[in-house]
């Protein structure tokens, strides 16, 4: 039997898949109905300390389109909730008491004095809510007030923050790291220093999506102005998992556990930062694309792939990937591949003769009746054919053996290097350096 149930820093959750801290989680009613839907968690909307915010009653969103307008990207320029304190903190009583087995973390960003944390902590308690979530990520709007990503650019604060919080309450507390910052490692380690229970990232991304071509304003527009807003959705993803991988391998984190944000579209998206670390997977842009019910193909979908694999558990596959990421110095320069085209699928389109003549190492020759080859002396393997073609499993890429000749020129088109130090190119870099 496969089982999705999700224990993160002792929170249970019927499976991994958390709604995150967003507009999908402001108020009671959505709770309700997307716990009634299968979500596992939620982490309620950003609360901060009355006075309370007022959002622009403009646009509040730019979007990133693909060709087949499918949404690539979103930035959001909504600050924390602009629902009194009360409010929330009394649907948040009601919505655990209705909702026992379901996870309600509740986000938190107030000013950088331990006083103010003190009190809405001690508020948050009351309401019978999971864990909180420390808001140091949001990258507009608030940090220009001195929180969110003012916060969590600055480690210093955020051990000094985070320590705060901990000495405060019994709750577990994630800290929420900003990717809007060099080396991810930092940040993650104060937090840690501070005595984190756990941190979940990425927060979204500083951007501007566009510019309006007639009125010159960057979008969303408010009345012909615009400003950066926080960049989400799948075309954030890599970042995201390059992040979370940073963490996952720094022998200084400890295991320190992770919540993985950033572009969690589909159940494959949610098993590559689950095999990264993460213990469960925070997901926001996929809800406002889809809506609650995409909660049903994300479960389906993870619990056939488990089966297939003979897992039964998300702790067995959780972090099976991290021991594969490395730097580049120790990738094996004896792995070698070769660009192979199926004729039998290709639609003769030139798309990966065009790309590979024009822009790479000239590997595709174009034969008569527009029939493409692969150069084997002349490939160095570099996936972009693939990449670009329309036709799934057109193009593979064939693994050499350890001096393997072309049988056509009987060229060694496979070097044997034993040692990556050996290759011309590594030698020439260690002596420069």
């Amino acid at each position: 039997m496969v089982s999705l149930r999700s224990d993160f820093l002792g929170i249970s959750s019927p499976n991994p898949f958390w709604l995150a801290s967003a507009p999908p989680t402001d108020k009671e009613y959505n709770v309700r109905r997307a716990f009634e839907a299968g979500w596992g968690g939620v982490v309620w909307k950003t609360l901060g300390l009355d006075p309370h915010i007022v959002n622009v009653n403009g646009p509040r969103y730019g979007a990133v389109w693909g060709p087949d307008r499918r949404l690539m990207g979103l930035n959001n320029i909504e600050l924390i909730t602009d629902r009194p304190l009360d409010v929330n903190l009394e649907e948040i009583k009601d919505i655990k008491r209705d909702f026992p087995d379901n996870a309600v973390v509740v986000s938190l960003m107030v000013p950088c004095e331990e006083q103010c944390w003190q009190d809405i902590l001690t508020r948050v308690e009351d309401t019978g809510a999971d864990g909180v979530e420390l808001n140091f990520g949001c990258p507009h709007g608030m940090s220009e007030r001195g929180m969110g990503a003012a916060v969590g650019q600055v480690p210093d604060y955020i051990k000094m923050v985070t320590a705060w919080v901990k000495s405060s309450t019994h709750l577990p507390v994630i800290v929420k790291l900003t990717p809007n910052i060099t080396d991810i490692r930092y940040p993650a380690r104060a937090a840690k220093a501070g005595g984190a229970d756990a941190v979940s990232l990425i927060n979204t991304i500083s951007s501007i999506t566009g510019v309006d071509l007639d009125n010159f304003s960057p979008e969303p527009s408010i009345d012909g102005k615009g400003t950066h807003g926080g960049y989400c959705g799948p075309a954030v993803k890599p970042i995201a998992l390059n992040m979370v991988a940073e963490i996952a391998r720094d022998e200084q984190m400890s295991n320190l556990p992770i919540s993985g944000i950033g572009g969690v579209t589909t159940w494959r998206d949610a098993a590559e930062f689950i095999s990264l670390g993460c213990g469960n997977v925070q997901v926001c842009t996929a809800a406002m694309t889809y809506g609650f019910r995409i909660i049903e193909e994300l479960n389906a979908g993870l619990a056939q792939w488990m089966r297939e694999k003979g897992f039964t558990s998300i702790a067995d596959f959780q972090g099976r990937a991290v021991r594969n990421v490395t730097d580049w110095q120790f990738l094996n320069l004896n792995f070698v591949t070769k660009a192979e085209i199926d004729q039998d699928l290709c639609i003769k389109c030139g798309r990966c003769y065009a790309v590979c003549e024009d822009t790479s190492h000239q590997a595709i020759a174009m034969k008569p009746n527009r029939v493409f080859e692969v150069i084997d002396e002349e490939c160095v393997a570099c996936n972009l054919c693939i990449n670009v073609c329309p036709v799934d499993g057109c193009i593979t890429m064939r693994q050499l053996a350890p001096g393997e000749k072309d049988l056509r020129t009987g060229e060694t088109i496979n070097a044997d290097y034993r040692n990556w130090t050996q290759h011309p190119n590594n030698v020439a870099a260690s002596s420069s350096e």
